[in-house]
């Protein structure tokens, strides 16, 4: 995924000569092409999230489209006064690219841990949430931020995601996204984020689970809730998966969002992680498998 980003990046910026990038003092080994290719856009803040964050906004106010890139918690709890009063705000066009959503960085510990980020970036009213589920959908939500500038929240994964789509499909905030050739049934998972390639793999592998369609989310915020009632209709069970605490997250989002429509309540089931990952160091997969996202429990 980081290599999608920092690929499409560098694109965009040939084009377009408002696009800056500011990173943490981290990403070395990643961000290399755009520090070489637009050194006078290229800017290190240091370990200095807040910072950087109004840094950002500065720039943004001055007319150029900010990346901000740093590992996920630095660059959002860190700095949520700033996310909030400078730059969701003045409605600006910053965009925070965290690396290693959910629990990428696991082995870290919980400092590490970016399993409370959609909790927070949803809450502010004009965030737009970029989760790609694989590097296709990494490219195609960079070419919808590029196009469509406003304060954004793309959340990538660490390295090494497998491609599920084939070609860089066409996103929408809010709008769920088919996979593949899932079938027409009354029944989906949707993803958003990472765990596509974990409810991908399931569905492909056991046949018991053939009468299962796949959608992914892509894009999403406080401003897309009310496009979600007329996608769930067409389903009788739909299934969320993300790599986030269920508190205050996807899952909860969405049936904020069908709250209105109470008969739809009990078509939504919710799996994410367990709150209990908070205390737990690991690598990725064994703390998701120990903390709810097991194939046996999804």
């Amino acid at each position: 995924m980081r290599s999608a980003f920092i690929d499409e990046l560098v694109r965009a910026a040939a084009i377009h000569d408002n696009i800056v990038l500011i990173i943490g003092d981290l990403g070395f080994g990643v961000v290399e092409p755009f520090a070489t290719c637009f050194p006078n856009r290229f800017f290190n803040a240091g370990v200095a999230e807040q910072n950087m964050m109004g840094m950002a906004a500065g720039l943004a106010s001055e007319g150029f489209h900010v990346f901000i890139y740093s590992i996920a918690n630095f660059p959002t709890l860190r700095c949520a006064e700033q996310i909030r009063n400078d730059v969701d705000y003045h409605d600006l066009p910053v965009t925070i690219v965290a690396v290693g959503g959910g629990v990428a960085y696991g082995n870290l510990g919980y400092s590490h841990h970016a399993v409370q980020d959609y909790a927070l970036l949803r809450t502010m009213p004009n965030m737009l949430i970029a989760a790609p589920g694989d590097p296709m959908e990494v490219r195609a939500c960079m070419r919808y931020l590029i196009n469509n500038p406003q304060p954004s929240y793309l959340r990538l994964g660490k390295a090494g995601e497998p491609c599920i789509h084939s070609d860089v499909p066409l996103v929408h905030p809010g709008q769920w996204l088919k996979i593949g050739n899932s079938l027409e049934t009354s029944k989906t998972y949707l993803t958003t984020g990472a765990t596509l390639d974990l409810i991908y793999g399931i569905l492909t592998s056991k046949r018991e689970m053939h009468d299962w369609a796949l959608h992914s989310m892509p894009l999403w915020g406080m401003k897309s809730k009310a496009l979600q009632t007329e996608q769930l209709l067409k389903f009788t069970q739909v299934i969320t998966v993300e790599d986030h605490l269920m508190d205050a997250g996807f899952g909860s989002w969405l049936m904020e969002a069908v709250s209105s429509e109470p008969q739809l309540l009990s078509r939504v089931e919710i799996k994410a992680l367990d709150a209990s990952v908070c205390g737990m160091v690991g690598k990725q997969s064994t703390l998701n498998a120990a903390c709810g996202l097991h194939e046996n429990k999804l």
